[in-house]
Protein backbone atom coordinates (compact mmCIF):
# COMPACT_ATOMS: atom_id res chain seq x y z
CA UNK A 1 0.00 0.00 0.00
CA UNK A 2 2.84 2.65 0.59
CA UNK A 3 4.17 2.62 -2.82
CA UNK A 4 4.78 6.37 -2.34
CA UNK A 5 7.58 8.38 -0.49
CA UNK A 6 7.06 10.76 2.01
CA UNK A 7 8.89 12.81 4.51
CA UNK A 8 8.53 10.22 7.88
CA UNK A 9 5.68 7.95 9.21
CA UNK A 10 2.54 9.49 7.38
CA UNK A 11 -0.60 7.99 7.29
CA UNK A 12 -1.97 6.67 4.26
CA UNK A 13 -5.92 5.99 4.17
CA UNK A 14 -7.71 4.65 1.25
CA UNK A 15 -11.98 5.57 1.21
CA UNK A 16 -14.59 7.01 -0.67
CA UNK A 17 -15.75 10.53 -1.64
CA UNK A 18 -18.85 11.70 0.68
CA UNK A 19 -18.87 15.70 -0.37
CA UNK A 20 -17.26 17.90 -2.81
CA UNK A 21 -19.29 21.08 -2.00
CA UNK A 22 -16.75 23.12 -0.46
CA UNK A 23 -14.28 24.62 -2.76
CA UNK A 24 -10.81 22.88 -3.08
CA UNK A 25 -11.56 20.14 0.02
CA UNK A 26 -13.30 16.93 -0.27
CA UNK A 27 -14.49 14.89 2.85
CA UNK A 28 -13.86 11.09 2.96
CA UNK A 29 -15.43 7.93 4.41
CA UNK A 30 -12.56 6.12 5.62
CA UNK A 31 -13.66 2.33 6.48
CA UNK A 32 -11.98 -0.59 8.91
CA UNK A 33 -12.57 -3.47 10.28
CA UNK A 34 -12.21 -3.85 13.84
CA UNK A 35 -12.48 -7.31 15.63
CA UNK A 36 -14.74 -7.06 18.40
CA UNK A 37 -13.51 -7.77 21.93
CA UNK A 38 -15.79 -10.71 23.42
CA UNK A 39 -17.89 -11.60 20.63
CA UNK A 40 -14.75 -11.86 18.54
CA UNK A 41 -17.06 -10.90 14.93
CA UNK A 42 -15.42 -7.95 13.01
CA UNK A 43 -17.14 -4.65 12.93
CA UNK A 44 -17.08 -2.33 10.70
CA UNK A 45 -16.19 1.37 11.80
CA UNK A 46 -16.67 4.70 9.85
CA UNK A 47 -14.72 7.77 10.21
CA UNK A 48 -14.93 11.18 7.89
CA UNK A 49 -11.91 13.00 7.28
CA UNK A 50 -11.83 16.29 5.04
CA UNK A 51 -8.79 16.64 3.00
CA UNK A 52 -6.95 19.16 0.23
CA UNK A 53 -8.13 18.96 -3.48
CA UNK A 54 -6.02 21.24 -4.96
CA UNK A 55 -7.44 21.03 -8.48
CA UNK A 56 -10.77 20.13 -7.51
CA UNK A 57 -10.77 17.18 -9.59
CA UNK A 58 -12.77 14.87 -7.11
CA UNK A 59 -16.48 13.87 -7.33
CA UNK A 60 -18.96 12.06 -4.92
CA UNK A 61 -18.29 8.58 -4.77
CA UNK A 62 -14.59 8.64 -6.10
CA UNK A 63 -12.41 5.96 -4.31
CA UNK A 64 -9.70 8.00 -3.54
CA UNK A 65 -6.30 7.74 -1.63
CA UNK A 66 -5.34 10.67 1.22
CA UNK A 67 -2.11 11.08 3.19
CA UNK A 68 -1.48 13.38 6.46
CA UNK A 69 0.02 16.82 5.81
CA UNK A 70 0.20 19.64 7.96
CA UNK A 71 -3.09 21.36 9.11
CA UNK A 72 -4.67 23.81 6.51
CA UNK A 73 -7.70 24.53 8.33
CA UNK A 74 -9.61 23.63 11.78
CA UNK A 75 -10.76 20.40 10.57
CA UNK A 76 -8.57 19.91 7.10
CA UNK A 77 -5.30 17.65 8.25
CA UNK A 78 -5.35 15.72 5.07
CA UNK A 79 -3.92 16.06 1.35
CA UNK A 80 -5.46 14.30 -1.60
CA UNK A 81 -2.93 11.87 -3.06
CA UNK A 82 -4.58 10.21 -5.83
CA UNK A 83 -8.06 9.31 -7.75
CA UNK A 84 -7.96 5.35 -7.52
CA UNK A 85 -11.53 5.05 -9.15
CA UNK A 86 -14.15 7.53 -10.85
CA UNK A 87 -17.68 7.41 -9.88
CA UNK A 88 -19.94 6.45 -12.50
Amino acid sequence: MAEFKYKGNRRVLTGLVVSDKADKTIVVRVETLVKHPLLKKYIRRRKKFMAHDPANDCGVGDKVQIVESRPMSRRKRWHLVQILEKAV
